[in-house]
């Protein structure tokens, strides 16, 4: 026998309302999402629809979907899914979740290169892939690689590629990002979203990132640069010419980073801001190439 249908507000208000006192930031917005889920859908749940199918089962899970986000994990990673500029990708424990302020680094790289132009691309530390299927999505004429050390970040970027109808013009690996010799040869925009934060500050970020994105992802030693002193001279080894690195970058990490990428051999071209109006995203290229046509 079906369950008889019942009122979607009759089940969020009281979902909202626990959200709310557990200090959980966007409680109506989560409850909606996380009612969907457990309904099998891929949306949020409205206060007016009415519910068929909302059975003990699917309360049973919608409890269990509240009390993890109760818990601090949040709703993406629940859902098991992250929409990411036009991409819906999929999240596995050792990729990163994707922020709307790393949007700022697809920007920047659509800007640096010519749409209808053939450009080889690699995302080194490519994650869930977000960076780098973000741009071929709007490079139709581009090929990407990306390098990740994670098997487990390397099977999912593949399978977000095949997922977006992207598989026939990427390539992911797995490897070391700041060795040449994985993903060798050179490219005409490199991608790379490193982890930067000091590992002293890892504890005392939100719990969203601090307890469920991947420390590897995260810790950038001591003073957040560990991996710019790695990756920068195999960002140099491998752009071409007349190529461009958008760079993700912590907040206050411009001047150390463009000093690190002098050493390197590389120069400013331009830089971004994200949406809370913090340098984000370094533009990087050799100086006997410079550009006049990258946003500063």
């Amino acid at each position: 026998m079906s369950a008889a249908p019942v009122e979607a507000r009759d089940i969020l208000l009281p979902a909202v309302q626990r959200l709310q006192k557990g200090g959980v930031a966007s409680p109506a917005l989560d409850s909606r999402l996380l009612l969907g889920t457990a309904m099998g859908l891929d949306r949020a749940v409205l206060p007016h629809e009415t519910l068929d199918g909302f059975d003990d089962a699917t309360a049973v899970m919608f409890e269990g979907l509240l009390v993890r986000r109760l818990g601090g994990e949040p709703v993406s990673r629940i859902r098991g899914w992250r929409e990411f500029w036009t991409l819906r990708l999929e999240l596995a424990p050792a990729t990163l979740d994707p922020r709307p302020d790393s949007e700022t680094i697809v920007a920047a790289a659509l800007a640096a290169t010519d749409a209808g132009k053939p450009c080889r691309m690699l995302d080194l530390g490519c994650g869930s892939g977000a960076l780098l299927l973000a741009c071929l999505s709007e490079r139709p004429d581009a090929t990407g690689t990306g390098v990740d050390i994670a098997g487990e970040a390397v099977d999912a970027a593949t399978r977000n590629a095949g997922r977006n109808g992207l598989a026939a013009r990427t390539d992911f690996v797995i490897g070391d990002f700041s060795d040449p010799e994985v993903a060798p040869g050179l490219y005409d925009l490199i991608l790379c979203n490193p982890p930067y934060i000091p590992a002293g500050e890892i504890d005392g970020l939100a719990a969203e990132v601090a307890r469920f994105d991947p420390r590897l992802a995260l810790d950038g030693g001591d003073d957040g640069l560990d991996c710019w002193r790695a990756v920068l001279p195999r960002v140099a080894a491998g752009l071409s010419s007349g190529g461009r690195a958008c760079l993700e970058i912590g907040a206050g990490q411009e001047d150390a980073v463009l000093g690190l990428a002098a050493k390197a051999g590389l120069c400013e071209i331009g830089r971004e801001k994200d949406l809370a109006g913090i340098c984000r995203c370094l533009v990087l290229g050799f100086a006997d190439n410079p550009a006049t046509d990258v946003p500063g």
